[in-house]
């Protein structure tokens, strides 16, 4: 069975997902920051693949990504570098960038590779969906990774069926039509939405990301989604001096309330 779903068997709530981009802060940080997360208590962990032009991110992701190019990370170093990670690290890792370098380094190549490194999953926010089931949909099943799609408040009722029928993982629920980035809370507008989404009584469970970065605003996702993922606060936790082992520790600790 694959990772993603035994996870979410095994637990129903309070699934706690972080992202943090290769080659961040330093060329060779990521599969130490990745065991140290597991350590820590994230239940998944999203790795983030570094590109130019990240439309999606705020500023503190583009500014990692931007570091971690700098620092010279690329998909071939990326996947040298988790090719051992399995032999400590048994939470489910997914994959997440742009469509653009996974395109230039090969659609079945890259999930051959993700497939050695046993990668569980891949976020393309810019594949669209037609596109995927027309051509990638039997690649990624090839290679046993699950596909994860994002539906944000505009997404229509029945584009959210059909993502729903076709997703056998978890669905990514972005909570704003914005950039991704630290924020105080949710709005109104924003709890309708996430009500809306669990009034469907959707097949797949849900994570809610986009603007997680508390114990507070992380204990309002898991009411209406099985857990939140968080990124911009968790990037931003790395930034400076100190020890990084006990700066995620921290971290996840404060969000988990530990």
């Amino acid at each position: 069975m694959n990772r993603i779903n035994k996870l979410f068997q095994q637990k129903q709530g309070n699934i706690l997902s972080v992202y943090c981009t290769a080659g961040y802060p330093l060329l060779d940080s990521t599969a130490f920051i990745i065991k140290a997360l597991a350590k820590a208590g994230a239940d998944m962990i999203e790795i983030g693949i570094p590109f130019s032009d990240p439309m999606a991110d705020g500023p503190v992701i583009q500014k990692s990504s931007d570091r971690a190019l700098k620092n010279g990370m690329t998909l071939n170093l990326l996947f040298e570098q988790l090719i051992d990670l399995r032999k400590e690290v048994t939470i489910p890792l997914i994959m997440m960038g742009y469509l653009n370098p996974v395109m230039q380094f090969g659609m079945e190549n890259f999930c051959l590779r993700c497939s050695e490194a046993g990668i569980d999953g891949v976020i393309l926010p810019d594949l669209p969906l037609d596109l995927y089931l027309e051509e990638y949909k039997s690649v990624f099943a090839k290679y046993h990774l699950k596909f994860v799609f994002l539906i944000s408040p505009q997404t229509a009722e029945n584009r959210i069926r059909l993502i729903d029928k076709v997703s056998n993982g978890f669905i990514y629920m972005v909570s704003a039509s914005s950039t991704t980035g630290v924020r105080k809370g949710f709005s109104t507008a924003q709890i309708d939405y996430f009500e809306r989404i669990d009034n469907m009584k959707l097949r797949n469970p849900r994570l809610i990301g986009f603007g997680i970065s508390s114990h507070d605003t992380f204990s309002v996702a898991c009411r209406y989604a099985q857990g939140a993922i968080i990124g911009s606060a968790f990037v931003k936790a790395l930034h400076g001096v100190g020890d990084p082992e006990e700066k995620i520790r921290k971290f996840c600790h404060r969000i988990l309330k530990k």
